[in-house]
């Protein structure tokens, strides 16, 4: 279990004179693991990328794509690289929840007979749910109270999850028999949705040379688990300027049905993003300005991020769908006044 001194990032914290020398500091790291990420992983640089913000966001990720695309591979490594205590659960049909959260067993001790709980792996600072649309519903509403409170709750006794916590889960988009959909309600704990895609032809030549070959390359540990807090800590000190506010709020609200001025999400949307998305688009944005060094938030990062962030969080209807509309082709609509 990680030490006491490991705490939640703060809100609200006020701003002060050293805030340039941490940005200074943390972006000096996270260069080093981002190299230490590319020894390993042969391209997909914004996937990358869109990991480490949602680990700095403090938030928690869902990987989609095709297999062998290295989303496993990249869990592994960063778990590594960051120095967490990691875990991986292989979701199938007839994983319980007890399987991922733990259980009580009966115990002989000198004073007699007692229960005592047994912690699964989700008592730990890296959960990887691997094929998370492979676990029955009951085994997937298990994660819903990790993933937003940090604990969990078993035979009426609460258990905290080691700080920090991070469900980074994959899923299989092609092959959809013996899966069960997620619901919205567990969509929406994730703070992104990334999208892996197949490496340009440079990565993959790489990799088929590198791969292939005796060298065996590994990562190694750039920082700690109170390192990543310590920046986690720092994102939510970035100040936020009023027009990235208001970015933030006219794009999330023009996308819900009943309040966008916009017909097309009227005509093509069954719901929208909650509030949830809005704070999610928030921290998105000041984790993105950090890694590339910046002091704050633009625009430019709201209309970056907004794919990743509305994507799991909205639903074309179904004469969306008959014409031919795309979720990626509303989202990019909806930025279209921003860029």
């Amino acid at each position: 279990m990680p030490s006491d001194d490991l705490v939640r990032p703060e809100l609200n914290a006020p701003m002060t004179d050293s805030i340039f020398e941490d940005i200074e500091q943390v972006g000096e790291q996270l260069i080093e693991v981002r190299t230490g990420i590319s020894r390993v992983i042969f391209g997909q640089e914004s996937v990358i990328d869109e990991t480490l913000i949602t680990l700095l966001s403090g938030g928690h990720l869902l990987l989609l794509g095709v297999p062998g695309l290295a989303k496993t591979r990249l869990v592994e490594t960063l778990g590594t690289v960051l120095g967490l205590d990691s875990r991986r659960v292989q979701c199938t049909p007839d994983l319980m929840p007890a399987d991922i959260v733990g259980s009580e067993i009966l115990d002989e001790t000198e004073d007699g007979r007692a229960f005592r709980f047994i912690p699964g792996p989700v008592f730990t600072q890296m959960l990887m749910a691997d094929e998370i649309n492979r676990a029955s519903p009951r085994t997937q509403s298990a994660l819903l109270q990790a993933m937003q409170e940090r604990e969990v709750s078993v035979a009426g006794q609460t258990h905290p999850l080691p700080k920090p916590f991070h469900v980074l889960a994959t899923q299989n988009p092609i092959e959809q028999e013996g899966t069960y959909p997620l619901p919205e309600a567990q969509l929406d704990r994730f703070l992104l949705q990334v999208n892996v895609d197949y490496p340009d032809p440079d990565a993959e030549r790489q990799m088929l040379l590198v791969t292939t070959g005796l060298e065996d390359r590994q990562p190694s540990q750039v920082m700690n688990a109170a390192q990543l807090i310590k920046a986690q800590n720092l994102v939510r000190r970035l100040p936020v300027g009023e027009s990235v506010v208001e970015a933030i709020l006219a794009l999330v609200r023009s996308g819900r049905p009943g309040v966008s001025d916009r017909t097309e999400i009227s005509d093509w949307v069954a719901w929208g993003p909650g509030p949830r998305a809005s704070q999610a688009l928030m921290l998105a944005t000041r984790a993105r300005a950090l890694l590339q060094g910046r002091v704050s938030p633009s625009v430019d990062d709201v209309v970056a991020l907004a794919p990743a962030v509305l994507r799991h969080r909205m639903a074309l209807n179904f004469a969306a769908r008959a014409d031919g509309r795309t979720l990626d082709e509303v989202i990019d609509s909806l930025c279209d006044p921003f860029k």
